[in-house]
């Protein structure tokens, strides 16, 4: 059976990480905008699915939705005793290179089961622009296989928070919406991903074409 949230400790962990550094930067130094946080269910497995521009997304996203969300990273940042013990608690999980989508799918149901948010990017890598032009069929297979509902997220405006050879963030606006929840394909029949694949693509496409 599921839990309907996740570890204690991990939501800790997610909240102070969140007020004393996600949100003073993303309301302050990007100032940040957020709509239809009230769309996300803050109980329950759920697979939040979101264009990708930016390093800077994954706790972008997790501090907007209000709940922990659990992605995949590098396995050598695990091989750093105490820091890979913090970002496991954080909802991070190892993926090897050359077998990520394997891999990121297996941990990502093992983490629906236990309550948390799985965080698929519904491109699988950053685009110049933020906008999905290859949607793949990952996130929906996740959500046939957990039974999870799916709640696409645009962010826009995080392309530019890097600019090539600087090491220092750029204090651009970025723009926060999400979407109505989603409902999970009833099966893994490839049609089915389809569909609702784009269906995610579509509704965050709509938000993203917003802008500010």
């Amino acid at each position: 059976m599921a839990r309907s949230r996740e570890p204690f400790v991990s939501l800790l962990l997610y909240y102070a990480f969140k007020w004393s550094v996600v949100n003073p930067m993303l309301r302050v130094y990007f100032r940040g905008r957020v709509y239809g946080a009230e769309n996300v269910p803050q109980e329950g497995p759920l697979v939040v699915v979101s264009n990708h521009a930016s390093d800077f997304d994954p706790p972008i996203l997790s501090c907007c939705v209000r709940r922990p969300v659990a992605y995949m990273a590098k396995e050598e940042l695990f091989q750093i005793p105490v820091f890979s013990r913090a970002i496991e608690l954080y909802g991070a999980y190892p993926v090897k290179r050359g077998s990520a989508d394997r891999s990121a799918i297996r941990a990502a149901v093992k983490y629906l089961e236990e309550g948390w948010a799985a965080g698929v990017f519904l491109q699988g890598t950053r685009t110049p622009d933020g906008k999905i032009t290859e949607p793949k069929l990952g996130a929906a297979l996740i959500a046939a296989k957990t039974k999870a509902p799916l709640l696409p997220v645009s962010l826009w405006g995080t392309h530019k928070i890097m600019q090539k050879g600087s090491t220092i963030p750029r204090s651009v606006p970025v723009t926060v919406r999400i979407s109505q929840i989603i409902p999970p394909p009833s099966s893994t029949d490839k049609a089915e991903l389809l569909a609702v694949t784009q269906k995610c693509a579509d509704a965050i496409a709509s938000l993203h074409d917003l802008g500010r």
